[in-house]
């Protein structure tokens, strides 16, 4: 793909991973880090997740996406460019909005790891407590 192609953009983040997606108006496949999505993503389950936005938008295969996506695990990345689709395909079109936030693809998973606390181990497990 030349710089010289039109896309519309998505930053999509899961736990610590943030994905940088590009979508491009030619059709084409998902190229994740340079790679095919079934190289990027070896495990259908990540796959099925990566399409998602483009199978409930009924537009898998009309556009072709590239996405750089770094930090996280496979699961934790697959979210993360799963979330840069459907940002891309919102400002693409403004009318695909209301079934990509129905479908909850929209919505940033915000869960991510709790912070150590001091004094205890980890965030919230404490040394036993002895009476005696």
């Amino acid at each position: 793909m030349t710089q010289a192609q039109h896309y519309y953009y998505g930053t999509g983040k899961r736990k610590t991973s943030i994905a940088k997606v590009r979508l491009y108006t030619e059709p084409g496949n998902v190229v994740v880090n340079g790679k095919p999505l079934e190289e990027a993503f070896p495990w259908k389950g990540w796959q099925v997740i990566v399409n998602l936005p483009l199978e409930v938008t009924e537009t898998l295969g009309k556009y072709s996406v590239s996405a750089q996506v770094y930090g996280g695990g496979f699961s934790s990345q697959a979210g993360a460019v799963r979330h840069g689709i459907s940002r891309a395909l919102a400002v693409l079109d403004e009318n695909l909005k209301p079934l990509l936030r129905k479908h909850g693809l929209l919505t940033r998973d915000a869960r991510i790891k709790e912070s150590k606390k001091y004094g205890l181990k980890r965030a919230r497990k404490a040394e036993q407590y002895s009476k005696r």
